[in-house]
């Protein structure tokens, strides 16, 4: 066959079932194109869905009149002229081709007026013979797109359409991804004639957090946690839940990039894997976050619809989502929830959101687990622990009594029974209470290690054996060669944890690198300890820098520590070193184990397994059996003897 050059209309169609996929295109062609322009107001009215009418007016710069039928041309554009501007992509649309797509299946009509001109123009096209026609019009400075009949003139199109309820939903949902990426900008939605979404302009902090609880709902926001951070051209902002604000379904899920919205796969990827340890499989995440690089680093010209981009250094992008999230969400856990009740908050998001919109758009299912203490939390590399929980709402810090008895409950389990002294004072109280207290917490410590010692002698256990079942949700019932016995489960995962940071004489452990280092402000006194304990803290892959007297930077850490507050985890460490022997090792290896380690209430079989497994890896003929308590024989012989009674 002959080739040809194909005619104008029948291009502008090809590229239409691109563009053009239902009515929801075309308001987000059309609403981006506002954007661009500067409005700071957009009015979006629909009727039937879509399907009978779409109007969206702005009130940005407009257009010339003598660049109106230019306007509804293919491939004619305003925001780039050249190669370099092609690299380095701002603008939410660029291709030029979206008028002249929509008019192609449509009757559209394009009014505008500039600031200079005294009087606004329309230009009137329709799919059939795609003729331009240019008449006088009233209109204030802006543009107005008015599509009427949308696939009027492809019945095979028009009839994959949706129910109008169905096509609207899409236009809402479409409105308020653009809502959460476009804060300074008015946005009032109609269907009908009625009004459905109003979100008004933000400009302040409060403002953008009651126009995100609009948007996501108030449930969203009380278990919010707001993330900043920033390397080199790379910032990454917005909120992210905790997992008591995981949804059944991925229904609030809103990311973009330099303003554009996304559904990237390699963003979506770094994002779940910092949930992964977090949700249960039938949990989504959801999040609102923005992601801001160098548009010379990244390609929006890969997609369609825009929906996917491609980054000149997507390694480095994924791990830098990755660290900041999964360091946000284990940061959020250590913080404490706010003692105000969830009832109070919604009460107040309810009341101040009612003026950024018409209607509540949360969705009417609610999260799989709700919280009734949790309120947006803050997030910041550069900020002090102290300072991350929301100014409005005060917090509950637990007492230094209640942590210390931890801290020494958990050290008097990884002391040998046969050598741990009847009256030593095993942990160390960060914040000093009074020498009653003292003498007081030392003195039940002592009744409870004796009581440990008579209650449970020096086990010999030579090999763990088969794992048989669990016992009351924490034990392991193991058969051995000799007999069976139980293990604890919690004190196992804290003997795993250890025998990880454990050394071999004249060892160290390997550190690894942070992508981001992690700045943490400390005290002079800290700087000091630092400097005096350097050496032992390599021995355990901790890579420390003093900056000034004021902060350190953490630029490395064992595999064990990579999940761990560093932020708060590290001035505690440099508490404990300067209260410990010079150069114990033991104990600082002890110590963190005791921090990082979280009890479970609950094991499956194959976690308990799993876990066996990996502490005969780590520990090998090493395996201190005979000690911290965590495993015990089970006699038999007396329920034996009684069935043979």
């Amino acid at each position: 066959m002959a080739i040809k050059i194909l005619p104008a209309r029948l291009a502008n169609q090809i590229a239409a079932g691109e563009v053009v996929e239902r009515p929801a295109s075309v308001v987000k062609e059309l609403v981006e194109n506002s954007i661009d322009s500067g409005a700071t107001r957009i009015d979006v009215d629909i009727e039937k869905g879509g399907s009978k009418l779409i109007r969206v007016r702005d009130n940005g710069s407009g257009i010339e009149k003598d660049e109106l039928g230019l306007a509804l041309s293919r491939h004619a554009t305003s925001k780039i002229h050249t190669l370099d501007d092609l690299e380095a992509i701002l603008s939410l649309g660029f291709r030029g081709e979206a008028l002249a797509s929509i008019s192609s299946v449509s009757r559209l009509t394009l009014t505008s007026r500039t600031a200079t001109q005294a009087e606004a123009w329309a230009a009137y096209a329709e799919g059939r013979d795609m003729a331009v026609q240019l008449t006088p019009a009233a209109h204030p400075v802006g543009t107005t797109v008015e599509v009427i009949d949308l696939f009027f003139n492809t019945p095979a199109r028009r009839k994959f359409l949706r129910t109008e309820k169905t096509e609207f939903s899409h236009i809402d949902e479409l409105l308020k991804r653009i809502a959460l990426s476009c804060f300074s900008v008015s946005i009032t939605l109609r269907h009908n004639g009625k009004v459905i979404r109003q979100y008004r302009a933000a400009k302040t902090e409060i403002q953008i957090e009651k126009r995100v609880a609009a948007v996501c709902g108030n449930s969203f926001m009380e278990h919010a946690v707001a993330i900043k951070l920033e390397h080199d051209d790379l910032k990454l902002k917005g909120w992210l839940t905790t997992p008591e604000g995981a949804r059944s379904q991925s229904d609030l899920q809103y990311c973009y990039v330099n303003g554009r919205m996304m559904r990237d796969k390699l963003i979506n990827h770094a994002i779940r894997q910092s949930y992964e340890t977090a949700l249960r499989p039938e949990q989504f995440a959801t999040y609102v976050l923005f992601i801001e690089v160098d548009p010379h680093q990244v390609d929006v010209n890969v997609h369609p619809a825009k929906h996917e981009v491609r980054f000149h250094q997507a390694r480095l992008v994924h791990d830098f989502i990755y660290q900041a999230l999964s360091d946000a969400l284990a940061q959020s856990i250590e913080l404490v929830k706010p003692s105000v009740s969830k009832s109070a908050y919604a009460t107040e998001q309810m009341r101040d959101t009612s003026d950024y919109s018409i209607q509540d758009s949360a969705p009417t299912h609610q999260p799989d687990q709700v919280s009734s203490t949790n309120s947006t939390q803050i997030w910041d590399s550069s900020r002090s622990p102290s300072s991350h929980t929301r100014g409005s709402y005060p917090t509950s810090r637990p007492s230094s009594v209640v942590q210390k008895k931890q801290t020494d409950a958990y050290r008097a389990l990884f002391e040998p029974l046969s050598s741990i002294p009847e009256n030593r004072d095993m942990g160390h109280d960060v914040e000093k209470g009074s020498d009653h207290h003292n003498r007081t917490t030392n003195e039940e410590q002592s009744s409870e290690v004796a009581k440990l010692k008579h209650d449970h002698p020096d086990v010999h256990v030579t090999e763990l054996g088969k794992a048989l079942a669990v016992i009351q949700d924490v034990y392991l019932l193991m058969q051995g060669a000799d007999c069976c016995h139980l293990v604890d489960l919690n004190k196992a995962e804290a003997l795993r944890v250890q025998g990880q940071l454990s050394l071999e004489e004249g060892g160290t452990l390997k550190s690894q690198p942070l992508l981001i280092p992690l700045n943490i402000p400390v005290s002079g006194r800290d700087i000091e300890i630092l400097a005096t304990y350097q050496n032992l803290l390599l021995q355990l892959g901790i890579e420390l820098i003093a900056k000034g007297k004021s902060s350190v930077m953490v630029m490395g850490v064992p595999q064990p520590l990579r999940q761990q507050n560093l932020q708060q985890l590290i001035p505690s460490l440099l508490a404990e070193l300067a209260s410990q022997q010079p150069g114990n090792l033991t104990l600082i290896v002890q110590w963190i184990t005791s921090k990082i380690v979280v009890s479970k209430s609950h094991y499956k079989l194959s976690e308990a397994i799993q876990l066996v497994a990996e502490l005969e890896q780590i520990w090998g003929h090493h395996l201190p059996y005979n000690q911290y308590n965590w495993i015990q024989p089970v006699n038999f012989s007396e329920s034996i003897a009684a069935l043979q009674s």
